[in-house]
């Protein structure tokens, strides 16, 4: 249900919060015909699952008097502004024209937005100030440079206190900045020597004082140091098989005590209570099923009042008297999951958001003023024309691994394919398998818009917590170590087997696809088990891990022992032998079903060279492979044209390879910036954006030498570069509808 002011860094390394793709599977599974649902449901639009929300992200400001949200202005993601009792009112703050913002908070001063923004897709934030009586932003750090904010306090309302790498990309710095002036005063000037190392991350208390910091170890493991006076104490270690589960949230009022979620000593997380000069830990919440994951932090104190555990579905549970009031009131009001985003500092006032599998979010004000007749008001729906589509629900099953461990998944089914309502089709059905990314990472239960679209197009959806996710205990966690592309993927495999074994899937229509991690296991799944998948879809997928390891950027330097203990050590001959056994490059030329291929030309973490190389052994097998590139994106898809755009194409894909319905191309191209680089000719429209295919570079890693050479089957003549269509023009700029 969200705390107010979590300062945990839980690292999502690698982790795309985007969802995937498929295009016109092509020839292979030409003569199957479409297999719609037995009664077939309107067509759920992709434009509203994929494009922007109308609204979303709610903050109350610090007094309660103001809400910040994210809508669209002109067709790109802005900061708006409205009453707290008069959403009517509602006013854009911000004016971005480019990539949209993502990420905003309120400054304690009540007047100034804060909001961090990546321009060139290169997860380097920069920090901008915009007053939200009106004017223009500021920018408060420099490019290029990567800001995360660590602080706000009502102590300190005229400032912000951030992590900033500017001196050093590896080691930053911690530096309070004035909001009026815009002068930064570094707190702790992060040094890393060959005697004594930097810190990887930082906590500040209440007074917005840096009172802890981490220091990661050769061996994975971390130390957490405690200051005062300026000098730090060495307080306890985290053992590197704890290191992803254990982390402080924040410090409680007083300064003598933090919260942290800990792991160490026991298997599953729980909600800890730690003395700030001795180390001592008490544990005030936990679950004998999956680790805590959040908590309830009092506003103005940082006292914990509620935690979460989340095995099959989030089970919330009350510390005190009040707040399982909160609890019981909620849950008697609302028919999906709550999940309280943000609190006035005086606790009068929260946003909470709803949603469950067939209930889309929606944001709500919740009045505590009087805690004898408590009050909830719908502020707005994030996607109102989801409201009354037909949308499905998801089922929490639990599989048993080949080795016997338990894998929570999450399945859905296509309308009128289960009507007897035992969570299982009356025959048969194609089945759509997506493993997420991270992998550090796992899917929940509640909405999820990529189970919806490919239900409601005539496919059960089936999501694996294959080992390695977060949220199971560490054993389950640290049973991936040195598994991806091996027992990782045969969890995958084996969740496939009981989709057919328990009648949901038919065995030779089963499809992968995934982004980033999931991206990797589609290419793993074609290389490595041609004859399971009919098909794959493979968004920033990883196709060489040597590679993935030696792109990790300068602020992930602190985590690369880590990272090297969890994927492989490219330093030693074993390791570096199971990096290369584990990456799909060096299988291409075994992929024999068709694949659609996509990446953001700014990936900093997928080579291009070695897309192509992909590209080039899948085009090979005249099946019906595509190949896309995004010019202007990194490891996602930020903008709402090109995520329309590659959705398009996916199901066009998808609906050639299992026979699914298909929505018409319409206008999914419009405004989208992207390179078909084989497979133009498959899809309505998108000819347009046809590119030649170039030779594949070489690469460090001689993977030329071991990938089939391949014709250039849907290479075309060079050309000067082909304009991207014009979009629609922007209608007027009005406040978004609050749609209640």
């Amino acid at each position: 249900m969200g705390k107010r002011s979590g300062q945990g860094w839980a690292r999502a390394l690698l982790a795309l919060g985007l969802v995937l793709a498929v295009v016109a599977c092509g020839d292979r599974k030409a003569a199957v015909a479409p297999v719609p649902p037995p009664a077939a449901p309107p067509l759920i639009a992709r434009a509203d699952l994929f494009g922007d929300a109308v609204r979303q992200k709610a903050e109350l400001s610090p007094n309660g008097e103001m809400i910040a949200f994210l809508a669209p202005k002109d067709g790109t993601l802005n900061v708006w502004v409205m009453p707290a009792n008069s959403p009517e009112q509602a006013r854009p703050v911000t004016d971005d024209h480019t990539r949209g913002i993502r990420r905003f908070a309120w400054a304690e001063d009540n007047a100034t937005i804060l909001y961090l923004q990546d321009e060139q897709s290169d997860e380097n934030w920069r920090l901008y100030a915009v007053p939200v009586a009106g004017g223009e932003p500021r920018a408060l750090t420099p490019a290029g440079a990567r800001a995360d904010i660590l602080g706000l306090s009502p102590h300190d309302p005229g400032a912000v206190v951030v992590k900033l790498n500017a001196r050093d990309p590896a080691w930053p710095d911690v530096v309070r900045i004035d909001l009026a002036t815009g002068e930064r005063t570094t707190l702790v000037r992060n040094t890393n020597t060959a005697t004594v190392r930097g810190f990887a991350d930082f906590l500040v208390d209440l007074d917005n004082d840096v009172r802890l910091g981490i220091r990661s170890r050769d061996d994975g493991s971390m130390d957490v140091y405690a200051r005062a006076s300026g000098r730090w104490t060495k307080l306890f270690n985290i053992p590197f098989e704890d290191a992803m589960a254990s982390y402080p949230l924040g410090f409680e009022a007083g300064g003598k005590s933090f919260l942290m979620l800990d792991s160490t000593g026991r298997d599953r997380a729980a909600l800890v209570r730690v003395d700030a000069v001795t180390g001592a830990k008490a544990v005030l919440g936990e679950s004998q099923r999956a680790d805590v994951v959040d908590a309830w932090l009092n506003p103005a104190t940082n006292q914990p009042e509620a935690f979460v555990a989340d095995y099959l579905r989030p089970e919330w549970r009350a510390l005190d008297p009040e707040a399982q009031a909160d609890l019981d009131f909620l849950d008697a009001q609302l028919q999906g999951e709550p999940n309280v985003v943000s609190r006035s500092l005086d606790d009068k006032h929260w946003i909470v958001v709803e949603d469950g599998p067939t209930t889309p979010a929606r944001s709500y004000l919740y009045d505590r003023t009087d805690l004898a007749a408590r009050r909830l008001t719908l502020l707005f729906r994030h996607r109102p024309n989801l409201e009354r589509a037909p949308l499905q629900p998801m089922t929490p099953v639990e599989i048993e691994a080949r080795d016997g461990l338990t894998l929570v998944s999450y399945l859905t089914l296509p309308p009128g394919s289960d009507a007897n309502g035992d969570s299982r089709p009356e025959h048969p059905v194609p089945l759509v398998l997506m493993p997420h990314g991270g992998p550090w990472s796992r899917d929940s239960y509640g909405f999820n818009a990529m189970h919806q679209w490919l239900a409601n197009r005539g496919y059960a959806v089936l999501s694996v917590n294959f080992r390695g996710s977060t949220g199971f205990g560490k054993a389950f966690l640290n049973a991936g170590n040195g598994e991806w592309g091996g027992k990782m993927q045969e969890d995958l495999l084996d969740a496939v087997q009981w989709a057919v074994e328990q009648g949901v899937a038919q065995p030779d229509r089963v499809a992968v696809m995934g982004g980033s991690y999931g991206g990797y296991a589609a290419l793993v799944g074609l290389s490595a088990t041609p004859e399971r998948f009919a098909c794959g879809v493979s968004f920033a997928g990883i196709a060489n891990l040597s590679t993935m390891l030696d792109s990790i950027p300068p602020y992930w330097t602190t985590w690369r022992n880590e990272l090297y203990r969890r994927v492989g050590d490219p330093r030693t001959e074993d390791g570096a032998r199971v990096l290369r056994d584990h990456s799909p490059l060096f299988r291409a030329n075994q992929i024999r079903s068709p694949l659609l291929l996509a990446m953001g030309g700014r990936d900093r973490f997928t080579a291009r060279a070695e897309q192509d190389l992909i590209a080039q052994a899948a085009r090979a097998r005249r099946n019906g492979s595509m190949y896309l590139v995004y010019p202007d994106e990194g490891h996602g898809l930020a903008r709402p044209e090109n995520r329309v755009s590659f959705f398009a194409v996916t199901e066009q894909f998808l609906g050639g390879c299992l026979g699914g319905r298909v929505e018409p191309i319409g206008a999914a191209f419009t405004g989208a910036n992207l390179q078909a680089i084989d497979g133009a000719d498959r899809v309505p429209g998108l000819s347009a954006y046809r590119r030649a295919a170039s030779a594949p570079a070489e690469t460090t890693t001689q993977t030329t030498t071991d990938v089939e050479a391949a014709p250039q089957l849907d290479a075309t003549p060079a050309a000067a570069p082909v304009e991207t269509p014009a979009a629609s023009p922007p209608p007027a700029t009005t406040a978004p509808a609050p749609n209640n």
